[in-house]
């Protein structure tokens, strides 16, 4: 009888099958070939759309489509699981960055023609007259105008909104996956913010209004390189050039150092901080009064029509900021 080979030191095999693991993933720890951990991966995003409700029979969803691993690959997923009784398009956000986002979207163009998908692209330039270009420059010079990313989020949030809307969709689902979480949910807590703190979730925002388009995250449970992985083995094309050449100064940037530090020391630390944030929310929620009254309290902003408390949207208040200082 042939004797058995001895096993490579160092070298792990499949949890399901035995083969050689092409991945480990150290919260498990667990170790899969490329098949099973696609398995696993396939079968983790559609238990999250279960788990949390994200996705209801025959409604349109629309996909906010940078062209990065996030978005990109969350694009691919829904047309292979729901596109039978779902209505799958895509929205591209322009915002006005030479030489970084007319790049992304050349690549989520090019994802949307191969897979069928419509895609719908709205620019800052059009929406509010002004790009990034632009204005990231002022940010820079005038400190109390606030983060360059925060900025651009609330106009990024803005046009998601006023495009569901426009496109009739359902749900707006997006790319943010576990660390963007973990990150938030961290960022939250230190800020002192805990508006942010409890908007949170698979599902954004605490109250139902018709001037909302219900957002969604199906990562929401997904690690970062696990998205990355999958593309990898899946050749799936998308963006991977540098990262927004106004993103240095983000605060993010600090807090996904001190979570991706835990998570090296300490694997399962981003599982961990989300789990207790849920046992947390119920807690968070609020009550049927202080929902009314919110509602109550929206009109419409004078500029670009979306809900808001005063008379002008945070995004409009911005843009008119730098307006003024053009």
């Amino acid at each position: 009888m042939a004797k058995k080979e001895k096993e490579p030191a160092g070298q792990k095999k499949c949890d399901r099958c035995g083969a050689k693991a092409a991945i480990t993933l150290a919260y498990g720890p667990h170790h899969f070939c490329e098949k099973h951990f696609t398995d696993f991966f396939e079968k983790r995003f559609r238990k999250t759309a279960r788990k949390y409700g994200l996705i209801r029979n025959g409604e349109k969803i629309l996909v906010a489509l940078s062209g990065g691993k996030d978005s990109t690959l969350l694009l691919h997923l829904l047309k292979k699981f729901y596109s039978r009784n779902h209505k799958i398009e895509a929205l591209i956000i322009d915002e006005g960055i030479s030489g970084y986002r007319d790049e992304a979207i050349k690549i989520a163009v090019k994802n949307c023609k191969k897979l069928g998908v419509k895609p719908k692209i709205v620019s800052f330039k059009k929406e509010f007259g002004v790009t990034n270009d632009k204005i990231m420059p002022l940010i820079f010079k005038n400190s109390k105008l606030g983060g360059t990313c925060a900025f651009c989020g609330t106009m990024r949030r803005n046009l998601m909104n006023r495009g569901a809307k426009r496109l009739g969709a359902d749900k707006l689902a997006t790319g943010h996956n576990l660390d963007d979480e973990a990150q938030s949910i961290l960022m939250n807590i230190f800020n002192n913010d805990f508006e942010r703190f409890r908007r949170t979730g698979a599902t954004a925002g605490v109250m139902e209004h018709n001037g909302f388009v219900k957002r969604i995250k199906p990562f929401y449970e997904t690690p970062e390189d696990e998205i990355l992985a999958y593309c990898s083995f899946r050749g799936i094309e998308h963006f991977s050039g540098d990262c927004c050449p106004y993103s240095w100064t983000a605060k993010r940037n600090e807090y996904r150092k001190i979570i991706d530090d835990l998570e090296k020391k300490f694997p399962n630390t981003k599982f961990s901080l989300l789990r207790f944030y849920e046992n947390l929310k119920p807690l968070l929620a609020q009550k049927k009064g202080e929902k009314k009254a919110a509602k109550k309290a929206l009109g419409k902003c004078e500029k670009c029509g979306e809900p808001t408390e005063h008379e002008l949207c945070m995004a409009c208040k911005q843009v008119k900021k730098i307006i003024d200082l053009i």
